[in-house]
């Protein structure tokens, strides 16, 4: 009998070992919730373009870290609550993937978690644009528009770009998708590794 895919993910996660960086001074914790449903779907936001970093770009619910954070878990799901009103109690948390670094030398802790299918957002307008929602197995066929090679910082970055509709799923966060993907359902979509992953130990396994 097939394995359901939230099964399988939480099978794959409960195993896996992510990727952990050297503490930053500057953190933050977002959000990959996933519908409890057949085909979850990916829930994903545009941020609004009067934000002075990131502005446009779609990217999970998070951010950074509060003094008052007591852990990056806390600011992922605080962070989702204010940004789309997602109740952290609804989130089924399964767990963390590899922590990624940001241009702005962010050090991201992304972590996995199952909402209702039927659970109500709405984009807060002082942080979005807008909130939209994407079928798990449109990234699992690996429809990539192209990986872009950037050169930043003196370093060789390797970024993914999806499009879905008029959204383009770009940077940090189709490469959190693509460690998921890969980790979780064995997808084998081919990546490199970032570079602070190429100067790290690695804890986990990246396809």
């Amino acid at each position: 009998m097939r394995i359901p895919m939230l099964e399988l993910l939480r099978h794959r996660l409960t195993s896996y070992r992510p990727r952990q960086l050297e503490t930053m001074k500057s953190r933050a914790g977002v959000l990959i919730a996933l519908t409890d449903e057949p085909d979850p779907q990916v829930i994903l936001t545009r941020r609004a373009s009067h934000l002075s970093t990131h502005r446009g770009e779609v990217a999970f619910p998070g951010g950074k870290q509060d003094a008052t954070d007591p852990d990056l878990l806390y600011t992922a799901l605080r962070e989702a609550e204010e940004e789309v009103g997602l109740d952290p109690a609804l989130v089924d948390v399964v767990g963390p993937l590899g922590q990624v670094m940001s241009k702005h030398l962010i050090q991201v802790t992304p972590f996995v978690g199952v909402v209702p299918p039927d659970v109500v957002l709405s984009p807060n307008p002082h942080e979005l644009e807008s909130l939209f929602r994407v079928p798990l197995s449109f990234f699992l066929e690996d429809r990539r528009q192209r990986t872009d090679v950037v050169e930043f910082r003196g370093k060789t970055h390797y970024v993914p770009a999806y499009r879905f509709g008029d959204y383009i799923i770009w940077g940090l966060t189709a490469y959190m998708l693509v460690e998921l993907l890969n980790v979780g359902f064995d997808a084998r979509i081919p990546m490199k590794p970032r570079p602070e992953h190429q100067e790290t130990p690695a804890s986990g396994t990246l396809r």
